[in-house]
């Protein structure tokens, strides 16, 4: 089936649409690639060690992935995980991996092959296009942006279809320029490395001052009486409601976990969904909303942001617990101040359940249960202005890493649109021409003899539980 969908234009869908450079041409994931093949080229032996890949060993938005972790296969070959081997790409199918950027060119396996997570796609090369140019087209943002609009399936479970991915229209170069092309992005993006290690180091030590600063006001109030916050909360704690993304411009805003990560509640970090408005009718924001997020990765799972804005102007996730506090016992200030202590961030963490670790969720009454020392209202603020006065200091200096970070994320933006569009790398007219290898490559497969399917062996784990993702 293909249903000829291409990036939407803007920060990322470089080359889908609008005049190629000569020799190149659009074709389809699915002429270019077999897409979860049944298994590996070669069988290994039982006695064979292989890669061990789970989805919390793919990093978000870097291509890159940790196969250090090795098991013998005949210990696994009959577990329900996904066969894959050098070279293939693996994209992150189930959210909120997929949205991270959870996608990776499979190298320095062991043995050349490895068992992974059920939630990758796996694209195998046919040899028109190169594993490492198409993780690179794949890591756009827009491209993620148009999967999240045909994501199916249960709240919070919700899955890439493949044929989506099937259907997705790249522009292919010829392999002589893929080469320049990909040769030309990694020298760059290493430049665009080291400037995001510096940045990432001062966001961790930013984070940590954060910390400090708020470990430091609630521990003078150590003398106050210690209460649960299930006792201030003026309406019960509720999750919020997840939806496709729609650009049809009709619908209803909706909180990125971005938001809360980077406590940014700009237009941003929103996105227009299809919710329910039966559904979304409890959930709009009100000034001072404190949102925690209730599920995510181990690093960012338990992580609060308060909402400072308009009322109505917007929903929010599934993933994103609400909490609403009674303003006559607990200042909103006072509790989000709470949240992000270390003693509280440890204690949520620490309860954060889920299947391997990889997306640990953490669940009402955990956050209910959490304990903090609750003073006078005078007291609360005079918290809150204490440590209002030792962040102004560092405002500059968390202005400098916004910004850094952003110009980074434009940076990366513009090298693929040069990329995809053919202008990162001089053409070459004596390049062979990308429609001629794919017509050789398309009869090469019409040749081929059908392959023998083989019956499938039960599963020893029911599907989509050997572990969730991150």
């Amino acid at each position: 089936m293909t249903l000829g969908l291409s990036a939407a234009a803007g920060d990322g869908a470089e080359g889908a649409s609008g005049e190629l450079p000569a020799g190149w041409v659009r074709a389809t994931v699915a002429e270019l690639c077999d897409v979860n093949p049944r298994g590996f080229d070669e069988e290994p032996e039982d006695d064979d060690l292989i890669s061990q890949v789970p989805m919390a060993m793919v990093e978000a938005g870097t291509g890159r992935l940790d196969a250090s972790m090795q098991v013998r296969y005949g210990d696994f070959k009959r577990k329900s995980l996904t066969r894959f081997q050098e070279n293939d790409v693996l994209f992150a199918k189930i959210t909120p991996c997929m949205e991270n950027g959870k996608i990776a060119q499979a190298q320095a396996l062991a043995g050349g092959r490895a068992l992974g997570s059920t939630e990758f796609h796996v694209l195998r090369s046919r040899g028109a296009v190169l594993p490492e140019y198409l993780m690179h087209y794949l890591l756009q943002r827009s491209v993620r942006m148009v999967a999240e609009q045909y994501m199916s399936g249960a709240v919070g479970q919700r899955r890439v279809p493949r044929p989506y991915l099937e259907s997705l229209e790249i522009p292919v170069p010829p392999l002589e320029e893929q080469l320049r092309i990909v040769a030309e992005v990694g020298r760059q993006v290493a430049h665009i490395e080291a400037g995001e290690r510096a940045v990432s180091l001062a966001v961790e030590r930013a984070v940590d001052l954060h910390a400090s600063i708020a470990d430091g006001a609630i521990e003078q109030l150590s003398d106050a009486p210690v209460v649960k916050l299930e006792s201030v909360l003026r309406e019960p704690l509720r999750n919020g409601v997840s939806a496709k993304a729609t650009n049809s411009g009709a619908g209803i805003r909706t909180l990125t976990l971005t938001a809360v990560t980077r406590d940014d509640f700009s237009d941003q970090f929103t996105k227009i969904t299809g919710a329910d408005p039966k559904k979304a009718k409890n959930l709009w924001l009100e000034d001072q909303d404190i949102f925690i997020q209730r599920s995510n990765s181990a690093e960012l799972v338990g992580t609060s942001a308060i909402y400072r804005g308009a009322e109505n102007w917007a929903i929010y996730p599934d993933l994103l617990i609400r909490v609403r506090v009674q303003r006559d016992q607990s200042l909103p200030d006072y509790v989000a101040l709470v949240l992000r202590t270390s003693r509280v961030l440890f204690y949520l963490r620490q309860n954060a359940r889920g299947l391997s670790g990889s997306m640990p969720k953490i669940d009402q009454a955990t956050i209910e249960n959490v304990e903090f020392p609750l003073p006078s209202l005078p007291r609360q603020k005079e918290a809150i202005d204490w440590v209002a006065r030792q962040e102004a200091s560092l405002e500059p200096i968390l202005s400098s890493i916004n910004d850094a970070r952003n110009r980074s994320t434009n940076l990366r933006a513009s090298l693929l649109r040069a990329a995809f569009t053919g202008a990162l790398v001089p053409q070459d007219p004596a390049d062979e021409p990308a429609s001629v290898l794919l017509d050789r490559i398309r009869a090469e497969q019409k040749a081929k003899p059908p392959r023998k399917r083989t019956a499938r062996k039960p599963r020893s784990t029911p599907p989509g539980q050997e572990e969730l993702p991150s």
